[in-house]
Protein backbone atom coordinates (compact mmCIF):
# COMPACT_ATOMS: atom_id res chain seq x y z
CA UNK A 1 0.00 0.00 0.00
CA UNK A 2 1.20 3.48 -0.85
CA UNK A 3 0.76 6.34 1.59
CA UNK A 4 0.81 9.93 0.36
CA UNK A 5 1.01 12.97 2.61
CA UNK A 6 0.67 16.47 1.21
CA UNK A 7 1.97 19.63 2.83
CA UNK A 8 2.66 23.25 1.99
CA UNK A 9 -0.82 24.60 1.48
CA UNK A 10 -2.00 27.83 3.02
CA UNK A 11 -3.56 31.24 2.62
CA UNK A 12 -1.77 33.58 0.23
CA UNK A 13 -2.47 36.76 -1.70
CA UNK A 14 -3.22 36.67 -5.40
CA UNK A 15 0.06 36.88 -7.27
CA UNK A 16 2.02 35.03 -4.59
CA UNK A 17 3.82 31.73 -4.96
CA UNK A 18 3.48 28.48 -3.07
CA UNK A 19 5.20 25.12 -3.16
CA UNK A 20 3.31 21.97 -2.32
CA UNK A 21 5.06 18.76 -1.32
CA UNK A 22 3.87 15.18 -1.29
CA UNK A 23 5.83 12.55 0.59
CA UNK A 24 5.30 8.94 -0.46
CA UNK A 25 5.95 5.72 1.40
CA UNK A 26 5.11 2.07 1.10
CA UNK A 27 6.61 1.43 -2.31
CA UNK A 28 9.77 2.27 -4.20
CA UNK A 29 9.14 5.87 -5.16
CA UNK A 30 10.83 5.59 -8.54
CA UNK A 31 8.26 2.96 -9.53
CA UNK A 32 5.44 5.49 -9.15
CA UNK A 33 4.16 8.07 -11.57
CA UNK A 34 2.78 11.04 -9.67
CA UNK A 35 0.06 13.58 -10.22
CA UNK A 36 -1.54 16.62 -8.64
CA UNK A 37 -5.26 17.28 -8.77
CA UNK A 38 -7.46 19.90 -7.16
CA UNK A 39 -11.06 20.25 -6.11
CA UNK A 40 -12.83 23.53 -5.47
CA UNK A 41 -16.07 23.70 -3.47
CA UNK A 42 -18.99 22.47 -5.55
CA UNK A 43 -16.77 21.37 -8.42
CA UNK A 44 -15.36 18.08 -9.62
CA UNK A 45 -11.78 17.09 -8.95
CA UNK A 46 -9.60 18.22 -11.85
CA UNK A 47 -6.16 17.47 -13.16
CA UNK A 48 -3.36 19.95 -12.48
CA UNK A 49 -0.04 18.31 -13.33
CA UNK A 50 1.67 14.94 -13.58
CA UNK A 51 5.16 13.55 -13.85
CA UNK A 52 6.49 10.22 -15.03
CA UNK A 53 8.41 7.75 -12.92
CA UNK A 54 11.83 9.05 -13.84
CA UNK A 55 10.75 12.67 -14.14
CA UNK A 56 11.53 13.03 -17.83
CA UNK A 57 7.92 13.56 -18.88
CA UNK A 58 5.45 16.08 -17.46
CA UNK A 59 1.92 17.15 -18.27
CA UNK A 60 -0.02 20.25 -17.23
CA UNK A 61 -3.58 21.46 -17.34
CA UNK A 62 -4.03 24.44 -19.64
CA UNK A 63 -5.26 26.52 -16.72
CA UNK A 64 -1.91 26.26 -14.90
CA UNK A 65 0.54 25.91 -17.79
CA UNK A 66 3.30 28.47 -17.42
CA UNK A 67 2.47 29.09 -13.76
CA UNK A 68 3.07 25.66 -12.24
CA UNK A 69 6.01 23.29 -12.27
CA UNK A 70 5.89 19.70 -11.13
CA UNK A 71 9.11 18.01 -10.09
CA UNK A 72 10.26 15.04 -8.07
CA UNK A 73 13.17 14.02 -5.92
CA UNK A 74 13.38 10.26 -5.96
CA UNK A 75 16.05 10.30 -3.27
CA UNK A 76 13.59 12.04 -0.92
CA UNK A 77 10.48 10.14 -2.06
CA UNK A 78 8.82 13.47 -2.68
CA UNK A 79 7.00 15.20 -5.50
CA UNK A 80 6.55 18.96 -5.61
CA UNK A 81 4.20 21.42 -7.21
CA UNK A 82 5.61 24.91 -7.49
CA UNK A 83 2.84 27.42 -8.14
CA UNK A 84 3.44 31.04 -9.09
CA UNK A 85 1.18 34.00 -9.89
CA UNK A 86 -1.62 32.41 -7.92
CA UNK A 87 -5.16 33.49 -8.76
CA UNK A 88 -8.33 33.33 -6.67
CA UNK A 89 -9.58 30.62 -9.03
CA UNK A 90 -6.66 28.43 -7.95
CA UNK A 91 -8.32 28.14 -4.54
CA UNK A 92 -9.01 24.46 -3.89
CA UNK A 93 -7.96 21.40 -1.97
CA UNK A 94 -4.92 19.99 -3.74
CA UNK A 95 -4.45 16.23 -3.83
CA UNK A 96 -1.40 14.15 -4.60
CA UNK A 97 -1.95 10.89 -6.48
CA UNK A 98 0.15 7.95 -7.63
CA UNK A 99 0.08 4.95 -9.93
CA UNK A 100 2.64 2.49 -11.21
CA UNK A 101 2.02 3.05 -14.92
CA UNK A 102 4.74 3.45 -17.48
CA UNK A 103 4.76 5.95 -20.30
CA UNK A 104 3.22 9.38 -20.41
CA UNK A 105 1.87 10.48 -17.03
CA UNK A 106 -1.87 10.07 -16.66
CA UNK A 107 -4.26 13.01 -16.54
CA UNK A 108 -7.53 11.52 -15.28
CA UNK A 109 -8.54 10.57 -11.76
CA UNK A 110 -9.47 7.08 -12.92
CA UNK A 111 -5.87 6.27 -13.79
CA UNK A 112 -4.57 6.82 -10.28
CA UNK A 113 -4.66 4.17 -7.59
CA UNK A 114 -3.44 6.03 -4.52
CA UNK A 115 -4.46 9.39 -3.10
CA UNK A 116 -3.42 11.68 -0.30
CA UNK A 117 -5.76 13.49 2.06
CA UNK A 118 -5.28 16.87 0.44
CA UNK A 119 -3.98 20.28 1.43
CA UNK A 120 -5.95 23.52 1.21
CA UNK A 121 -4.70 26.35 -0.97
CA UNK A 122 -6.49 29.68 -0.74
CA UNK A 123 -5.49 32.64 -2.90
CA UNK A 124 -7.30 35.78 -1.84
CA UNK A 125 -7.81 38.79 -4.07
Amino acid sequence: QVQLVESGGGLVQAGDSLRLSCAASGRTFSSLAMGWFRQAPGKEREFVAAISRGGSSTRYAESVKGRCTISRDNAKNTVYLQMTSLKPEDTAVYYCAANNRLGSPAQTIFEYDYWGQGTQVTASS
